[in-house]
């Protein structure tokens, strides 16, 4: 099922960059006079939503001590990973919902490090395998990013994914603490 939900917002992705231009080059003068017209006349309703994942901030310049303490509690711990929304470095106005492994916690921030299923990652020294898990419905390897941290407000995690098993934890504990100057 969710393969096919997979498909489907691919396809509406596709879609929307082949159309969208024209479509907003058709409609837009008319829906900028509807909005600046409305907004004259009442107040914008403030947009709600959950709170998403910062901009990545190099590894070495969040340095702290890493510790292993996941407890599945409802509360994201070192160890465990989550889900939240993450932008994309090239358009931080976009991203995507993914997961991220918690790896510090600063009050109700989160410290994170976004995983990647993409195969490609395999060959980039920034990520580390961790294999498979939880995390992904589909089962497949994943990878984690260990050269940016992410600030996750806590209130900006949809769920708890797993717990990333110990062995793999001091892997990624390692090459932090030996490439980025954590302890």
């Amino acid at each position: 099922m969710a393969r096919n939900w997979n498909a489907i917002g691919k396809q509406l992705s596709t879609i929307a960059k082949q159309q969208g231009p024209r479509i907003a080059k058709q409609q837009g003068p008319r829906l900028v006079q509807r909005l600046v017209g409305g907004l004259s006349q009442r107040k914008a309703a403030p947009v709600t939503g959950r709170p998403a994942a910062s901009m990545p901030v190099p590894t070495a310049e969040r340095a702290r001590q890493i510790v292993y303490a996941p407890h599945l509690d409802g509360r994201a711990d070192p160890g465990e990973i989550v889900w939240t929304w993450v932008p994309y470095e090239e358009d931080p106005s976009n991203g995507k919902d993914r997961p991220v492994l918690v790896v510090g916690r600063d009050k109700r921030t989160l410290l994170g490090l976004m995983l990647s299923s993409n195969a490609e990652r395999q060959h980039d020294r920034n990520w580390l395998a961790i294999g498979s898990g939880a995390w992904d419905h589909q089962g497949r390897p994943s990878w984690v990013r260990l050269d940016r941290v992410l600030d996750v407000p806590e209130d900006g995690i949809r769920r708890e994914g797993a717990i990333l098993p110990r062995k793999t934890f001091d892997l990624v504990a390692h090459r932090l603490v030996v490439e980025y100057n954590w302890s």
